[in-house]
């Protein structure tokens, strides 16, 4: 008799990670009933220090970095990551075998003292652990008071229920994926707070060579996210931007055409540019690279050249 093969599968520990990590895993044995998944929690940098601004940490590799160590390793088999916590530069012997297809890419405002970021008072405190949702906020509303935000989401949900803060701004997909959708006091439009790059999207990230995993994983990758989210790496890329930079890039294809939109802004958003572009589909990485040539027109670099 045939011996079950058991894969293992790399997640972080938060709610929102094993949340995540469980809905691929429940896929993944549906659609192989002949093997056995098995999740893997374990413990990043970015989850031990809660209560640390991101914007001090080294790098976006915070909330991956120990996971992939265990890739690497052989022990684990995957590892399930929000692609927005992904650096741009994968660890030499990895690659990402699937896009998901994409949940709501918007941020959204979470309140009990309004129904809108318009409505809140001036004045009023909004928390945010993203220093690109900080500045396309205070560029729409200046008069409101923006802070650093740190914790899981449920510890930052308390925060505005006890009135720690009017306000709260977070990404539509981990509510959703929570079932807190009905937490969200509004969707907040991409001409007011455009997503970071990848946001919305799952990856899993496997060892390169290792055909029998990503054949494996195959059924779950959706090409036009995949596109989509590879021409706002190039943009994010083309610009040389990191965790430490206001930018944001939303793309996404209407028949065979991707459209790509990009910000660049200042930390206190006193400066913002965007830009939109379009091209071919398949083209993905020219499409990003012509939106940072635009903006570096408009004059991105020095805005850029500012952030330390």
């Amino acid at each position: 008799m045939r011996q079950t093969r058991v894969i293992t599968i790399g997640s972080r520990g938060s709610r929102l990670a094993l949340c995540q990590t469980q809905h691929i895993t429940n896929r993944l044995q549906d659609s192989h009933p002949q093997s056995k998944f098995v999740i893997k929690q374990i413990r990043t940098k970015g989850d031990e220090l809660k209560e640390t601004p991101l914007s001090r940490f080294g790098g976006k590799e915070v909330f991956v970095k120990e996971l992939e160590v265990a890739l690497l390793a052989g022990e684990i088999d995957l590892a399930v990551h929000s692609f927005k916590d992904l650096s741009l530069q994968l660890p030499q012997g990895l690659e990402i075998a699937v896009v998901s297809q994409r949940e709501d890419a918007r941020d959204v405002l979470v309140s009990v003292k309004a129904n809108s970021l318009s409505q809140l008072s001036p004045g009023a405190s909004i928390g945010t652990s993203s220093l690109r949702r900080a500045a396309q906020i205070k560029a729409f509303r200046p008069d409101l008071d923006v802070g650093d935000i740190r914790g899981n989401i449920d510890t930052r949900l308390r925060k505005v229920s006890s009135g720690q803060f009017d306000g709260i701004i977070l990404a539509a997909a981990a509510l959703i994926r929570l079932g807190w959708a009905d937490q969200i006091t509004e969707y907040l439009p991409m001409d007011i707070c455009l997503p970071a790059v990848g946001q919305g999207a799952l990856a899993i990230e496997v060892r390169e060579g290792d055909e029998e995993i990503k054949q494996l994983v195959s059924f779950l990758n959706h090409e036009p996210s995949r596109e989509a989210i590879a021409a706002e790496q190039a943009f994010l890329r083309f610009l040389g931007g990191g965790c430490h930079t206001s930018i944001a890039a939303f793309g996404q294809i209407n028949s065979g055409v991707l459209e790509l939109d990009g910000m660049v802004s200042t930390p206190d958003g006193g400066k913002l540019l965007r830009a939109k572009v379009k091209g071919g589909a398949e083209l993905p990485e020219e499409v990003g690279s012509l939106l940072g040539e635009k903006l570096i027109a408009l004059g991105a670099k020095e805005i850029l050249g500012g952030i330390t």
